[in-house]
């Protein structure tokens, strides 16, 4: 399982100001020939103590482990947000 890459994403309007909501669209490498592209919505959250919490959701069902799918969605959503690639 790998992810490809996550575009179109775009943040929400809200007035918290240490939460962030986006959304985006996933595109997932499941198997070597079978890739495929889902709709999520993620939210990176400033913790009191510094650290970012990331959820991510998916609004359509995958035929895939979800533990490992997550967790590769919050790795490359951190790398995205560390680079600053992520839209204000």
């Amino acid at each position: 399982m790998k992810v490809l890459e996550i575009r179109n994403i775009v943040r929400k309007d809200v007035p918290i100001y240490y939460r962030m909501f986006f959304s985006g669209c996933a595109c997932l490498q499941l198997a070597a020939n079978n890739s495929i592209e889902r709709q999520i919505d993620f939210s990176i959250e400033i913790k009191p103590t510094g650290l970012k919490e990331i959820l991510v959701a998916l609004a359509e069902p995958v035929d895939y482990p979800l533990v490992p799918l997550i967790k590769a969605l919050k790795m490359a959503i951190e790398e995205l947000d560390k680079n600053g690639q992520l839209p204000f």
